[in-house]
């Protein structure tokens, strides 16, 4: 064994420990040097020619919003759209930001609607750091805002409405509730995050333990999140760090999926205790032996299926 391995290295399964010394050939450089262009070219992905769980039916949107139209995909399970629309989850791709397409959540978007029954919407928020903060926000915000009128004309209930996203999709899905929650306005049924990028301090203990776990070390995380809000962001801000927030009494019951190994595990976890101790109904669950990032390789990873199944679930009891 090479003493010079890092501790974590021995908590990844077999198949994790096999595809990070892919992503490490895959990705020579890390993302702050590659920079966003570079890094896009190499890590943006595009769904395989035949999908691994057909649909019946698989849409495009075009979504106004306050900058402009986004583009949007939605995806439903069934043929025949109930009298009174659908249950509908909109999903928020992770990417740090400053990666990520409606294409790398695609695979995950389908087995989400197959497995649950519910519609599913992907947005394309604008990316950083062409798009700084609050650009994806306000994107999420007038799209959620937009699908709540235009629900039943889609086949969605807009009564029925829950968010979700994964590490910076996961940020985004819980300032949308925290803006909502603030604004007065009607809040989605529930919240999906998938390892969020929720504490802006990069203090909890997982970042030194994790710093150079695969895919995301701790320095390419906090160079995505400058991307994001500036280098001279103050901090403090809410919607950009939901940790942050004074309260979070109020908010919609939240299910919280982690990874053993990443940076942003113990941030994640802070963030469902902190719920759980303002009121708010928590399901959390660690995935062993995998890193930041499983949850959309539907195809790769157990743990990915199993958390699927478990967002499934969690989702059909607010159907």
């Amino acid at each position: 064994m090479n003493d010079d391995a890092p501790a974590w290295r021995s908590l990844l399964d077999d198949q994790a420990a096999a595809v990070a010394r892919m992503i490490s050939q895959l990705v020579p450089k890390p993302l702050r040097e590659l920079g966003a262009e570079q890094a896009r070219a190499l890590l943006n992905t595009s769904p395989p020619g035949e999908p691994s769980t057909p649909l019946e039916h698989v849409g495009q949107l075009t979504v106004p919003t306050r900058a402009g139209a986004i583009r949007a995909r939605l995806y439903r399970a069934g043929s025949a759209v109930p009298a009174c629309g659908a249950p509908t989850l909109i999903y928020l791709h992770g990417g740090g930001f400053v990666l990520g397409t409606l294409d790398g959540a695609d695979a995950l978007c389908r087995a989400i609607a197959a497995g649950s029954g519910w519609t599913v919407v992907s947005l394309d928020y604008r990316l950083a750091p062409e798009n700084p903060y609050p650009a994806a926000l306000e994107d999420c915000v007038d799209a959620f805002a937009w699908l709540t009128r235009k629900g039943p004309e889609l086949g969605i209930d807009p009564d029925r409405i829950a968010v979700g996203g994964d590490s910076a999709g996961g940020n985004l899905a819980a300032a949308l509730c925290l803006y909502r929650r603030d604004a007065g306005d009607p809040l989605p049924v529930t919240q999906v995050l998938a390892y969020p990028a929720v504490d802006d301090t990069f203090t909890a203990p997982s970042w030194s333990e994790f710093a150079d776990a695969p895919l995301l070390s701790a320095a390419d995380a906090r160079w995505c999140w400058e991307q994001y809000v500036g280098a001279g962001h103050p901090g403090g801000d809410h919607l950009a760090a939901p940790m942050r927030a004074e309260s979070l009494r109020g908010l919609p019951p939240a299910l919280i999926v982690t990874a053993e190994v990443d940076p942003l595990r113990d941030d994640a976890e802070a963030y469902a205790e902190r719920l759980r101790h303002n009121g708010v109904p928590v399901s959390l669950t660690r995935y062993p032996g995998v890193f930041h990032g499983f949850f959309t390789e539907v195809e790769m990873f157990a743990q990915a299926k199993q958390a699927i199944d478990e967002v499934c679930l969690h989702l059909r009891g607010f159907a």
